[in-house]
């Protein structure tokens, strides 16, 4: 999966603020993410997300 620090990515599964787009900050064996909502940074592990997400937003979607 191609994902680059400052991607926003679309989630299967909502935030629990009811937010599914959340922002790539840091990527290594665990991807740090921040919900576009409400600013909550999350750290998940990178076989979860891979997984998880549903979609990579484009330019014309941010």
């Amino acid at each position: 999966m191609k994902v680059n620090v400052g991607d926003r990515v679309e989630m299967k599964k909502p935030h629990p603020c009811g937010c599914k787009e959340f922002e790539i900050l840091r990527i290594g064996m665990d991807f740090k993410i921040r919900c576009t909502n409400c600013g909550r940074e999350v750290m998940v592990p990178r076989n979860k997300i891979e997984k998880n997400i549903k979609k990579i937003l484009t330019d014309k979607e941010k």
